[in-house]
């Protein structure tokens, strides 16, 4: 896909169904009230909004054998995936407005179809401050969004796994993650055991986000193919960003954020994007939506400089 003429679709899917706060279903439009379409067509995409997907409302309901809302998630996630597999099919880059970040589950399946389908290596950067590798054994409150890394893996229920081209639906050692700085005590344990490279806070405070990053690129060049950015919000330190319902202090400032964006756009690598768990209801007069924006923008390629021009 070229980055001249590239068209980007944008598919809302306005739910929380997987989260313990409800808020995160007026997510898509908060994107939208702060300029998302706006700002890719000034940066020279063309942008076509197909709307919300729609489904079943969250019943609010106490989990059942270790999950909250199976059922109504799986029915959200199987729209997303159809949704997604046929903007790829289109010739269309898909950015999913979530909704909280069950929905990836969705998206990386339609993906993984896709790629498989072309013959194409597909990976994953994750940017969250959870490692969302929780299964009913070891989840606290049986919440699907604290599960979605583990069900791409291939653990999980046959109503999630099965929404995939193959079980797993992606090999684990193909999963990256960036900015992790919660995990629960025995999903820690799981996620050690996984495959999944992991850089967490403490190697961002140790090596900076520039070598982090570079080693990350290093790796996603390694594999080829496409590349999937899901972006949790709450990747993002709660002092800059406090419109998420599950806030996890610590995490990278504006400018690290800014720089991990920005040297994601320069790889060229990026193929498709969720922007998960933006929730209104927790946020100071949309200031996360404005921000989610402003690193949007930086990953389609916003500079303050070029640096083609620079002698740098």
């Amino acid at each position: 896909m070229s980055e001249s003429g590239r068209t980007i679709a944008l598919i809302g899917a306005p739910t929380d169904i997987g989260a313990g706060h409800r808020g995160g279903s007026m997510g898509p439009e908060a994107l939208r009230v702060a300029g998302i379409e706006v700002a890719l067509r000034r940066l020279g995409n063309e942008v076509v909004d197909l709307g919300n997907l729609s489904g079943p409302a969250n019943p609010e309901a106490a989990p059942v054998e270790g999950y909250r809302h199976l059922e109504e998630t799986a029915d959200w996630c199987g729209k997303v995936r159809n949704a997604v597999y046929d903007a790829l099919s289109g010739g269309q880059l898909p950015i999913l407005l979530g909704g909280d970040h069950s929905l990836a589950i969705g998206s990386i399946a339609g993906i993984a179809r896709y790629c498989a389908e072309q013959e194409v290596a597909l990976s994953v950067l994750w940017l969250d401050a959870h490692a969302d590798f929780n299964t009913p054994d070891t989840t606290p409150s049986g919440n699907i969004h604290g599960m979605p890394v583990a069900v791409v893996a291939g653990h999980g229920p046959p109503a999630l796994t099965s929404l995939g081209h193959a079980r797993p639906m992606l090999d684990a050692s193909h999963i990256i993650q960036l900015g992790i700085r919660s995990v629960d005590r025995v999903e820690k344990q799981l996620v050690i055991q996984s495959g999944l490279e992991v850089h967490d806070m403490r190697r961002i405070d140790e090596n900076g986000m520039r070598r982090t990053m570079e080693h990350i690129l290093e790796r996603l060049a390694r594999i080829g193919g496409h590349l999937h950015v899901s972006f949790d919000v709450d990747f993002l330190d709660p002092s800059i960003a406090p419109g998420v319902g599950t806030t996890v202090p610590g995490g990278p400032t504006y400018r690290e954020a800014q720089l991990c964006m920005e040297m994601i756009y320069d790889s060229g690598f990026m193929r498709s994007l969720d922007i998960m768990e933006l929730n209104p209801a927790y946020d100071d007069r949309n200031k996360t939506g404005e921000l989610v924006i402003e690193l949007v923008e930086s990953l389609f390629g916003e500079q303050i400089l070029s640096r083609h021009h620079s002698g740098l």
